[in-house]
């Protein structure tokens, strides 16, 4: 009998995108744009004050149940302060759900192809993991509510989904949520909420109304505090009691605690994001349609590409030059790649090389 658990041979490990200080290291390059995390391209310099300020305690632990935080995020989302739960990033909450909630044989249902963490902490935990294949890169409620067996402890919905951007509407999730038993608990990642379009679900209310439901949000993309790894959810007073009983004492450090406050009140920052977001994925938008380049309208800040073939030999030609997008093989989707709206520079970078590849393909035959 070896150390470790048998089953954990099975588990693949999460590929984080190849950070900007290690192609500059590898390749030699002075400059390098990264377009392959979803991060926002700006950096959310007003925080500097209150991070300096919280300096001189770096000495001490940080406060476990993050008062004012959990204080400034209890009126902007409009629930009672016990119904919050905050993680180190939104992947500490799915893997405090999924701790919380499997047993031995218990089922977990994932969409295929989707954010992989799900996946991959369901199988640490030891679940039988049930794949829902994407209809036209979009998740099927329907084919999912169709795979729900006395079994099925836990349903994971990114919405909108990473890698395809694509999103589930108000009216799908009602239909959805009607067909979805009071025990099994529906956890929807909403990582991406700010970016999404007018008719998205409104999870609070199906939250008062059924319960039986977690939505997590971030301040890794649009707050652009990836750096800092913060990430929170609502549910019910019930199930949030559970979460924060069996998370880390100490998982939300003084920095992000107090940087994650001052995001909140920055409204004038938010709002340039979002707008300049959107400003350039129509430029990106515009320049694919005139290469005829096969993609996906997104309600993200990224924008899923089908190339038709593979794609790594493109990946490693961006790459030379200096621009990191994502390569999806870990997905499934070896003819795809993702890529993150950046500064019009890195982006006006990405079609200027993307096309010079086109080009040089062509010349060859």
């Amino acid at each position: 009998m070896g150390m470790f658990r048998d089953d954990l041979e099975k588990v693949t490990p999460y590929q984080p995108g190849k950070p900007i200080e290690e192609v500059k290291r590898a390749l030699g390059l002075k400059e390098v744009y990264k377009l392959a995390s979803n991060e926002i391209p700006f950096s959310p310099l007003y925080i500097r004050k209150a991070i300096l300020k919280e300096l001189p305690y770096i000495n001490r632990y940080p406060e476990s149940g993050c008062f004012c935080l959990r204080k400034e995020l209890a009126q902007k989302m409009k629930v009672d302060e016990a119904e919050i739960v905050l993680g180190n990033g939104s992947d500490e909450l799915i893997v405090l759900t999924l701790r919380a909630t499997i047993g031995k044989d218990d089922e977990v249902i994932v969409a295929y192809p989707t954010f992989l963490i799900y996946e991959i902490q369901a199988q640490i935990q030891g679940a039988q993991i049930v794949r829902v294949p994407l209809k036209e890169m979009k998740y099927s409620l329907q084919d999912i509510a169709a795979k729900v067996s006395n079994k099925t402890k836990v349903i994971f919905i990114a919405n909108p989904d990473n890698p395809t951007g694509t999103y589930v509407n108000q009216r799908e999730v009602e239909v959805f949520l009607e067909s979805i038993p009071q025990h099994i608990l529906v956890f929807f990642d909403e990582a991406y909420f700010e970016f999404a379009p007018k008719d998205f679900p409104k999870t609070d209310a199906f939250l008062r109304k059924r319960g039986n439901i977690i939505y997590s949000r971030t301040f890794s993309k649009v707050y652009g505090l990836a750096g800092l790894r913060l990430g929170y959810a609502v549910t019910t007073v019930e199930i949030a009691g559970v979460l924060n009983k069996i998370r880390e004492p100490f998982n939300i450090n003084r920095f992000a605690q107090v940087a994650a406050v001052a995001a909140l009140r920055n409204k004038k920052f938010l709002a340039k994001t979002l707008s300049y977001i959107q400003q350039e994925k129509r430029y990106l938008y515009k320049e694919l349609k005139k290469m005829e380049i096969c993609f996906f309208e997104s309600a993200t800040n990224f924008i899923l590409i089908d190339f038709k073939t593979t794609t790594k030999e493109l990946y490693e030609y961006l790459l030379r030059k200096g621009v990191i997008v994502r390569e999806l093989r870990g997905w499934g989707l070896a003819n795809f790649f993702r890529v993150t709206v950046g500064l019009h520079k890195e982006n006006k970078k990405f079609i200027d090389c993307f096309r010079g590849y086109i080009e040089k393909k062509g010349e060859r035959g």
